[in-house]
C-alpha cells in the first residue's frame, strides 16, 4: 500500500506525470475517493466535457431547474462507466447514499443529489462528473512506483476551482514539483 494518511490514499489528489502513457489521464489530477487493498477509485478533477452542459444533463434526466444552472460544468470523471454521474461534493451534504470520504468532501452518485443542486438546495460546492477512475487491487499502487503518478495533499480550494487549466500545475506544487524543471529523458550522467 501506498503511504499517505496511514496506508492510503483516500482523499489524496493523484496527478499525472509529464510521461504518463495512458492518454486518457495526459496532465490529469485525481481525486482519490477511496483506495484499498480491494482496489482504488477517483474522479478526474481538471477536465471538461465539452459536448454536455448542465442544463442539456438536466433536460436529458427529466429535471426542472429552480434557478439557471448554467455555471455548473461536467467533468470527465475518468474512462470508467463514463454513462454514469457522480457529483464530488463539499460534506456538507450527506444523504444514506454518499461516500464521506472525509470531513471535507462527499461523493454521491444518484439523482437526488442532481436534482437538489438544481433546485438550489445542493452541496455549496460540487463537482459533476460522468465516470470515474478504477484500479484494481495492486494497480495503482505499482502505477506509483513506476513514476506514473505522483500524490499530495488534498484542499476544497484546489478541488473544486473552476480554473480548470491551472489545476495540474498547482497540485504539484503542492508538493514541490515544477514539471517544466524536470527532463523528459533519462539517461546517464
Amino acid at each position: 500500500m501506498a503511504e499517505a494518511s496511514g496506508d492510503t490514499l483516500t482523499g489524496q489528489l493523484l496527478i499525472a506525470m509529464p510521461t504518463m502513457g495512458d492518454q486518457r489521464f495526459a496532465k490529469s489530477v485525481v481525486y482519490i475517493c477511496a483506495h484499498s487493498a480491494e482496489g482504488a477509485m477517483g474522479i478526474v478533477v481538471n477536465k471538461l466535457i465539452n459536448f454536455l452542459t448542465f442544463p442539456d444533463l438536466l433536460t436529458q434526466l427529466g429535471i426542472k431547474a429552480a434557478q439557471p444552472a448554467n455555471q455548473i460544468n461536467i467533468h470527465f470523471g475518468g474512462p470508467v462507466e463514463t454513462s454514469r454521474g457522480f457529483v464530488l461534493h463539499s460534506a456538507e451534504y450527506r444523504r444514506d447514499e454518499t461516500l464521506v470520504v472525509n470531513d471535507r468532501i462527499g461523493l454521491t452518485a444518484t439523482i437526488d443529489v442532481v436534482r437538489a443542486m438544481a433546485e438550489g438546495r445542493g452541496p455549496r460546492r460540487s463537482l459533476v462528473a460522468l465516470g470515474y477512475a478504477g484500479w484494481a487491487p495492486g494497480q495503482l499502487d505499482s502505477e506509483i512506483q513506476a513514476n506514473g503518478w505522483l500524490h499530495a495533499p488534498a484542499d476544497e480550494e484546489l478541488v473544486f476551482d473552476p480554473d480548470q487549466g491551472r489545476k495540474w500545475t498547482r497540485s504539484a506544487a503542492k508538493v514541490g514539483v515544477e514539471f517544466s524543471m524536470l527532463s523528459s529523458f533519462s539517461g546517464r550522467a
